[in-house]
């Protein structure tokens, strides 16, 4: 079940497992810096090593798309300037945000891990939501 946050809104969790790495997001409405046709999510990932060996994130592919159908592919090396490398039990959490021209749409991807063996693959991020709360009452 999502956390209630202390505004109301809900904390929507999206969780997958590629491989041994298991990946969960939850996300949240920032009203104060939505307004004028835009809206502002947060989303925080978590990413484990629940597998038996190592790997490193090497690079991210999202896929974000708004209520209006509008698509935007979002691609880079690492994230939040880092290319964490998981050893098994280890885990790697940050926040970032997206900035949507709807009230609601959701995000989806995958990271591109290598492991020590040169063996690469994508971790698949799950689809999760954003959405202003009652925005579709």
């Amino acid at each position: 079940m999502p956390a209630r946050e202390t505004d109301g809104s809900v904390r929507r969790v999206s969780t997958s497992t590629t491989q041994g790495i298991r990946i969960s997001v939850t996300s949240r409405y920032l009203p104060d810096q939505s307004g004028q046709g835009r809206w502002a999510f947060a989303y925080t990932v978590r990413i484990e090593n629940v597998g038996d060996s190592a790997a490193q994130l090497r690079s991210r592919h999202w896929i974000i798309v708004d209520g209006n159908g509008k698509r935007e592919d979002v691609r880079g090396e690492g994230v939040v300037g880092k290319q964490p490398v998981l050893q098994p039990g280890q885990s790697f959490e940050y926040t970032s945000g997206a900035v949507l021209k709807a009230p609601h749409g959701s995000m989806r991807g995958t990271y591109q891990m290598i492991r020590a063996d040169g063996d690469g693959f994508d971790a698949v991020i799950s689809p999760f939501p954003l959405m202003q709360p009652g925005a579709l009452n």
